[in-house]
């Protein structure tokens, strides 16, 4: 589950985010990812902007990916002012068109010079089971979802094949590594992001490119509040705060991650653990 999926409001037992929590873990990310070029999709707002945020605060130059243009700027501009450097630009990205994909990887290469990591981020979520999804709904959650992924990787393939190690992490979510009701075509899309991710792992790890597929549960994003929810089943008893996936994302684009490829990573709060609802006498 994503910003889109499952949304609902914040528990009471999260931590909200503030600026000081965010300039603390900021600190604490220093270098990490130094010198790395990182293309973000669906990086404007939500998570995207939070792994956008984290890698720069890191030591990599980003290039937010996103239709929307405003806020994708806006965000480079802030990004670039909190770090004191050149450290973002904004991309405009329609991850269904590939030549938008080629030209997104291009302007990582004429910005920066090069291109690192990939992350595939953006994503859609639509409801119904397969009885009740409309077919345009269906369709248009596996374009963006799955196909928006495969054609991310095969515009940066090329360039991430220049660097000793590189690294493509595909954002899925725990209904891509268990089954959700009503959740057909979102679920359907996120379990074809885990078997895209470990097929490319084997077809490019001589290549130096690490490819994983990370899988977040519920997470606190500013497109989920004000829903609701409950937290019975995530034994944490909460939802993720967009920073705990970034920090995610930071591990898998640094070099600390070299060993790791063909992972799918559950970031749940130990939802997908087993039943925390079931009550033995």
């Amino acid at each position: 589950m994503t910003d889109t999926d499952n949304a609902t409001s914040a528990p009471a037992a999260a931590t909200p985010v503030t600026s000081d929590n965010t300039a603390s873990r900021a600190a604490s990310f220093s270098g990490r990812v130094a010198g790395k070029v990182v293309l973000i999709s669906g990086a404007a707002q939500g998570m995207g902007a939070s792994h956008a945020r984290a890698l720069a605060a890191a030591g990599a130059s980003v290039v937010i990916g996103d239709l929307q243009a405003e806020a994708g700027t806006a965000l480079a501009e802030e990004i670039n002012a909190s770090t004191g450097r050149r450290a973002a630009a904004f991309t405009p990205l329609n991850v269904t068109d590939f030549e938008g994909w080629t030209a997104a990887v291009g302007h990582c290469v004429r910005e920066f010079g090069k291109l690192d990591v990939l992350v595939n981020n953006a994503g859609i979520y639509t409801p119904g089971n397969v009885e009740d999804a409309t077919v345009e709904d269906w369709s248009r959650t596996i374009e963006i979802d799955l196909t928006g992924t495969f054609l991310g990787m095969k515009a940066a393939v090329p360039d991430l094949k220049q660097q000793e190690t590189s690294s493509i992490i595909n954002v899925s979510s725990i209904a891509g590594l268990v089954g959700f009701k009503n959740r057909a075509a979102y679920s359907a899309a996120k379990w074809g992001v885990q078997g895209l991710t470990k097929t490319s792992a084997l077809d490019f790890g001589a290549d130096g490119i690490r490819v994983n597929s990370i899988h977040p549960g519920s997470v606190e994003t500013p497109l989920t509040a004000g829903l609701q929810r409950g937290f019975g089943q995530v034994p944490a008893g909460r939802a993720a705060q967009v920073e705990e996936i970034s920090s995610l994302v930071l591990y898998l684009a640094s070099d600390e991650s070299r060993f790791i490829s063909g992972s799918s990573i559950a970031i749940d709060g130990g939802e997908t653990a087993g039943n925390n609802l079931r009550q033995d006498s």
